[in-house]
């Protein structure tokens, strides 16, 4: 199974409706600036201690600004018996390039 999703993929998705946690792992700063609707926001420092929040039998989207903290938040999570865990691969940066031209971008 990949660790990735294109923006496109998440796009797809989310247009289907399908039921998934999608997760905000940048930080508070960069959140105020630009976010997706309906995100959960822990930022990746936080994960471990707030690991009790998510749902290991949950499909869950990570996305940060360009895809690097969420990709290795999304190993970390395998690692802890997440199956369903994929990273949005270029991040928010690449939904707001490729899906939102008029999204804030930073």
């Amino acid at each position: 199974m990949s660790l990735e999703i294109t923006v496109h993929e998440l796009q797809a998705k989310r247009t289907a409706g399908e039921d998934f946690v999608l997760l905000d792992v940048r930080e508070a700063e960069e959140v105020a600036l630009v976010q997706l609707p309906r995100s959960v926001h822990i930022p990746m420092g936080d994960i471990p201690s707030r690991l009790h929040e998510l749902d290991p039998e949950t499909e869950i989207v990570v996305y940060c600004h360009h895809g690097v903290r969420s990709l290795r938040v999304a190993h970390f999570l395998h690692q802890h018996d997440f199956a369903r865990v994929v990273s949005l691969t270029g991040g928010i940066d690449a939904w707001a390039n490729e899906i939102e031209p008029g999204m804030a971008r930073y």
